[in-house]
């Protein structure tokens, strides 16, 4: 027996070592930590429980069977995050640059079938380099059988991708299908060929960070969700967003002790929109203000900055935040905020958490570069959205809500639970000027009718009085008690429901 638990411990002491010295230390010097390095930091201390540490590939082509790894190049298990289950994997980049064999495939789809059947989250880590070529179609035989069960338990347990180093070809497509995709800044890139083929095929010169770094995946691609600047900052943050999120679609929501009050008016709010409608301010600091100690995490912050999205939390538990930026554009809706605040909504719904939507938008963005990118198809995205999600909403109207916009921004009319306006809320199908050169356009000489008209126009339309009196705002409220309300409405939304008509799966306008 005990020649047995010694050769137990001299294999486990191979594994770990995956690639051996010389590897980690160039993965060190890259400024990139191990796979089970990263596992460490990820999960709780001394929760990991690794399985298939000793499978190995089996290839005999190109003389790849003189050359095997324990654990041929992922390192699987599960572990706990603050308690809760967490299934994770992550690419050994020191055992074949991380590449993807049949035998690698079959331990990461192991660990997302237990997880799906466990239902909990599952995150990948990623740095690898692609398929392992010398095994050809088997390799990419095992890259489907891992999409095929990234769409099953699409929706119904959080799937989480960080990339931590070189994601390329296949490997890129596993990310994309998950819930959200975080980078590392300078040492990950994502792309489906890399610079060599682009410059053969379209004789473009670009290198890696361009083609596919976080900088270009947070602001222009909106592939990745957020990046960070090392390892420990990325896999920290992870840590963070998972507390919010539930298990699966049938887990409660997360919930921790409150320790601010819900009570307390914030009076400040009361200045935060400025006299002058065309003047702009921030609106993350009524998000701040909003959720509990100003917790929140934001998704997607540097792209679509015209819309904010993000979990916050009121009273202990998980919400998902949604907001027009007056900084940006106005807040106005184009196709890439339209697309950024669909995802997030529906999203939300797939894991009932209620959505509070801030609101102050003066319409969707015109132009024929917006029209031609498709903006009615992208718009309809977020309306699409909003009209399908059962799980509670509450909307705020803080300013301008204008035409459809006003309709797409979670209103009454699409199943709105707790519509509030504030008065400075300024309900109407257009702004003023647009509105009284419409309706008065004889009079467009005469600066003194028309100003007539507009302050007529002002008084009758931009109000949240109009709305209130048709029921399509259940109440104006003061500024200063709009965390109080959020809260006693999520309070009393917590038993709400609700069913669509059965369908065996929407056409949303994709």
């Amino acid at each position: 027996m005990k020649d047995v638990l010694i050769e137990l411990e001299r294999r486990r002491t191979i594994a770990r070592e995956g690639g051996g010295k010389v590897r980690i230390e160039a993965q060190h010097k890259r400024g990139k930590l191990t796979a089970r390095e990263r596992i460490d930091i990820f999960l709780d201390e001394g929760s990991f429980e690794e399985f298939d540490t000793f499978v190995e590939h089996r290839s005999t082509d190109f003389g790849m069977e003189e050359t095997k790894f324990a654990g041929d190049g992922v390192v699987t298990g599960w572990g706990t995050i603050n308690g809760r289950t967490v299934f994770v994997f992550a690419k050994d980049f020191t055992v074949f640059g991380g590449s993807l064999s049949e035998a690698h495939a079959e331990k990461v789809q192991k660990i997302q079938d237990m997880a799906l059947r466990n239902r909990a989250p599952v995150v990948g880590l990623y740095d690898a380099g692609g398929a392992r070529i010398q095994e050809g179609v088997a390799a990419l035989g095992g890259y489907a059988e891992i999409f095929q069960r990234n769409v099953l338990a699409s929706g119904v347990i959080p799937q989480i991708s960080v990339i931590m180093g070189p994601c390329a070809g296949g490997d890129v497509y596993s990310p994309a299908m998950t819930d959200f995709i975080f980078m590392v800044r300078d040492t990950s890139y994502m792309f489906v060929t890399g610079p060599d083929v682009v410059k053969t095929v379209t004789n473009e010169t670009v290198t890696a960070e361009q083609l596919g770094g976080a900088s270009i995946h947070t602001t222009k691609s909106s592939i990745a969700d957020g990046a960070y600047d090392n390892d420990v900052a990325a896999l920290l943050q992870m840590r963070r967003l998972i507390d919010f999120l539930p298990a699966s679609n049938t887990a409660d929501l997360p919930e921790i002790e409150c320790y601010q009050a819900t009570d307390e008016l914030d009076y400040s709010l009361d200045r935060l929109v400025p006299d002058n409608a065309n003047k702009p301010y921030d609106i993350k600091e009524l998000i701040r203000k909003t959720v509990d100690e100003g917790d929140f995490f934001e998704i997607q912050e540097s792209f679509a900055k015209n819309i904010v999205v993000g979990f916050g939390r009121v009273e202990g538990r998980t919400v998902g935040i949604v907001g027009n930026q007056p900084m940006v554009l106005a807040g106005v809706l184009d196709s890439d905020a339209s697309r950024k605040a669909a995802r997030f909504v529906r999203f939300c719904d797939c894991f009932n958490i209620p959505i509070v939507t801030f609101v102050d938008v003066p319409g969707f963005l015109p132009g024929t570069a917006q029209e031609y990118g498709g903006l009615i198809k992208h718009g309809a995205k977020l309306l699409f959205a909003y009209a399908e999600a059962t799980v509670p909403k509450i909307t705020v109207i803080t300013r301008k809500a204008y035409g459809g916009a006003y309709d797409v921004m979670a209103s009454k009319h699409l199943r709105g639970d707790l519509n509030y306006a504030w008065p400075s809320a300024q309900i109407a199908v257009m702004g003023a000027k647009g509105a009284v050169e419409i309706i008065y356009r004889k009079d467009i000489g005469d600066a003194e009718k028309i100003a007539e008209h507009t302050k007529r126009y002002e008084d009758r339309f931009l109000s949240p009085f109009v709305a209130a009196e048709r029921g399509y705002v259940d109440e104006v409220i003061m500024p200063h008690s709009t965390r109080k309300r959020v809260s006693r409405a999520l309070r009393m939304l917590r038993n709400k429901d609700l069913e669509n008509p059965w369908k065996k799966h929407d056409n949303i306008p994709l």
